[in-house]
């Protein structure tokens, strides 16, 4: 997001955030599902969403003009929280899109660490992403851009259901649908992250040949928070095919001591 968008959001999300301090958590989750409806609802409407962002009217005008487009539609909670979303300023109708997608995520997290449940939400969220990516007949579908959302939707739903808290379901759900634009894989990610960010977390998404033990994970761990002068919640994928040695990224940082990463490299300087 540019400057002024930046700035209306972390309005908005201030208003969300005295909203949720106020209200009970399963408040809190049907406020942020509605909102996620409205955002697939201008996805639909380009020229609602630039009336919505039109420099011409006034923040209380775009509040309004928003109000009696979803008046009776959904809680009055939601309109408001869209309201103070509208307005603010807005560098174009598809940051105004994807910060109230970002508001409806937001709501969800809120409403998980209400209820105790943010880092249990973070964690199924990556093994969910665990399960479709080690299934690669899984993977293409749910991923397949060109297959009815709401056919891959309902896959993931059914993947989770009864297994997983409600507000996991709802987010990969999300990200199913493309998360920000993004494909599946990069929207789960980015929703991970997301939830650790609410913990005040850095991701640190770790590589092994084997299993670590729960000793290894926050030895790791400990490590990386020293180091980064911050918590770092660390996701384990075991893949044989690194050999041994670990691979650790970290935001854009990547610590490659595999094997197979040391292999290519003494291939490379042969070759």
């Amino acid at each position: 997001m540019q400057a002024a968008s930046r700035e209306s959001y972390a309005a908005a999300l201030a208003a969300l955030n005295a909203y949720a301090g106020r209200s009970d958590a399963t408040a809190v989750a049907g406020t942020a599902k509605e909102i996620l409806s409205v955002a697939s609802v201008l996805a639909g409407e380009p020229r609602l969403r630039r009336a919505l962002i039109d420099p011409s009217r006034t923040g209380d005008d775009r509040g309004e003009l928003l109000g009696s487009v979803l008046g009776g539609k959904i809680g009055t909670d939601a309109v408001d929280l869209l309201k103070a979303l509208v307005a603010g300023r807005w560098s174009s109708p598809t940051e105004l899109l994807t910060a109230i997608e970002q508001l409806g995520v937001d709501g969800l997290l809120a409403s998980a660490e209400a209820s105790g449940d943010l880092a249990e939400v973070e964690d199924e969220l990556f093994r969910f992403g665990q399960v479709v990516s080690g299934t690669p007949q899984l993977a293409a579908t749910i991923g397949d851009s060109t297959l009815a959302v709401d056919r891959r939707v309902a896959l993931a739903t059914e993947l989770l259901e009864g297994k997983a808290k409600p507000a996991t379901v709802t987010l990969a759900q999300q990200s199913v649908r493309g998360f920000g634009g993004r494909s599946f894989a990069s929207a789960l990610s980015k929703l991970v992250e997301a939830a650790a960010e609410r913990r005040e977390r850095d991701v640190a998404y770790v590589t092994v040949a084997e299993p670590l033990s729960e000793a290894e994970e926050q030895r790791l761990g400990a490590s990386l928070a020293q180091r980064y002068g911050r918590e770092v919640s660390v996701k384990v994928t075991v893949d044989p095919d690194v050999l041994g040695g670990v691979r650790v990224l970290i935001g854009s940082d990547l610590y490659d001591g595999t094997v197979a990463r040391r292999l290519a490299d003494v291939r490379a300087s042969l070759a």
